[in-house]
Formats: C-alpha cells, sequence, structure tokens
C-alpha cells in the first residue's frame, strides 16, 4: 500500500536544497549577482526603450555636462582612445590570448573565451537591430557614427573582454591586477562615447550589464577554470 509522509518529503527536500546552497554556494551567488541583476538592469533599460523610442531623463544632462568639458586635444585623445575599445584594443589582444591558449592547449579557456566573445557581438547586433535606438545628436561629433546605438558595441566589447578575463585569472596573482586595469579600461571607453556624443549613458550602461550576464552565464556554464576538460590529452 502506498505511503505518502508529507513531513518526510518536505524534511528531505529541505535537506537536499540545503546540501545544494552549501555546495554551490559560489556558483548561486554568482548566478544572483553576476547573472540575474544584470539582466533584470538591461531589461529594464532596454523596455524602456523599446516602449517610448527615446532617451531616460538623465541621458541629456549627463551627456551635456561631460561636454561642457570638450577641448581641442581632448577631441584627439578620446577619438584615438575610443578605438581601443574594439578593433585598435579588445580584437587584438582577444586574438593574442586565444592564440595563446591554443599554443598552450588550453581548450577550455579557449572555449570560453571564443564562445563569451563572439555571443557578445551577436547579442550587440541583434539587441540594435530590434530596438533601432537613434544615437544622440546633441552636438557635432568629432568622430560620429551611424549606425544604431542601443547598447554601445564598444561598452560591450571592452566590458566582454575584461570580464572574460577577470573570470579566467580569479585566484591567481594576476586576477586583482587585470581587476583593476579591466575597470579603468571598461570607465576610460564608456567615458570617450559618451564625451564623443555618439551613445546615451543608459546605452553603455546596458552594454556593461549585458557582457557581465553574458560572460558569467557563459562561465557557469563552461567552467573555464575547472580541470578535466573536454576530450583526452588536454593540459587542463
Amino acid at each position: 500500500m502506498f505511503n505518502f509522509n508529507l513531513w518526510g518529503h518536505l524534511q528531505s527536500l529541505f535537506n537536499f536544497l540545503k546540501h545544494l546552497a552549501k555546495t554551490q554556494r559560489v556558483s548561486l551567488i554568482l548566478l544572483l549577482i553576476g547573472v540575474f541583476l544584470p539582466l533584470q538592469v538591461f531589461g529594464e533599460l532596454a523596455e524602456e526603450v523599446w516602449e517610448n523610442e527615446g532617451g531616460f531623463p538623465w541621458d541629456v544632462p549627463i551627456l551635456l555636462a561631460i561636454h561642457s568639458t570638450s577641448q581641442p586635444q581632448l577631441d584627439v585623445f578620446a577619438s584615438v582612445l575610443t578605438k581601443l575599445g574594439v578593433f585598435w584594443g579588445v580584437f587584438p589582444l582577444a586574438t593574442a590570448i586565444a592564440l595563446s591558449l591554443f599554443i598552450r592547449r588550453q581548450w577550455r579557456k579557449l572555449a570560453y573565451l571564443v564562445i563569451t566573445l563572439l555571443g557578445s557581438i551577436i547579442i550587440n547586433r541583434t539587441a540594435k537591430e530590434l530596438l533601432h535606438r537613434v544615437r544622440p545628436h546633441l552636438w557635432i561629433s568629432p568622430a560620429p557614427e551611424f549606425d544604431y546605438g542601443f547598447p554601445s558595441g564598444h561598452a560591450m566589447s571592452s566590458m566582454t573582454l575584461v570580464a572574460a578575463l577577470v573570470i579566467l585569472t580569479w585566484g591567481t596573482r594576476w586576477g586583482k591586477l587585470v581587476l583593476i586595469l579591466g575597470i579603468l579600461f571598461v570607465l576610460a571607453i564608456g567615458w570617450t562615447r559618451l564625451y564623443l556624443g555618439v551613445h546615451y549613458p543608459s546605452d553603455i550602461l546596458a552594454g556593461w550589464t549585458a557582457s557581465i550576464a553574458w560572460a558569467t552565464g557563459v562561465s557557469l556554464l563552461i567552467k573555464p577554470r575547472s580541470t578535466n576538460p573536454f576530450g583526452v590529452g588536454n593540459r587542463e
């Protein structure tokens, strides 16, 4: 005869969840802070852009405040520095790191880096084509852009690379240095996009949050720092 003990089942479920929380504590924290919260921010920004087809109340004031600091020397500096956000900086650095991982046969880390970077590009282009947000035209930019603006491609590419490198190096002697330099780099690229007047601040914030969520989510799936990787004969 079937004997169903409700209290016993609930207690067993509680013990399972307690064990899961204990053994997967780090992954659950990463899931919350690195995926859920950034996605919530990105979703709120994207929904507002989709429904109102415009900027946020704080977008224009921030841009005008930054533009008030403009001067010819800064125009040149920002125009050159902003190129590091994609083709002059992120792309060659990512290529060099990928090549190094390939030579060392670190397949799991290589797969994580490539999937994270390529996925970020796809997410960015898809969001831009879906949302069709026009870039700001508050002044004549020293380095104008003509495609859609949400989310910022430079913000996404720089943050994706930095987030991936922080995940790959965290716990090593390079981890904190990569984090500090990465934050400075991401902030610098974000500043150039605002200074040049080619993005709203919400474009930058959306790019950052989408990148953090994606890089963290892929890391939870691939686990680039773990041992016993794909296939036989790998070195990690």
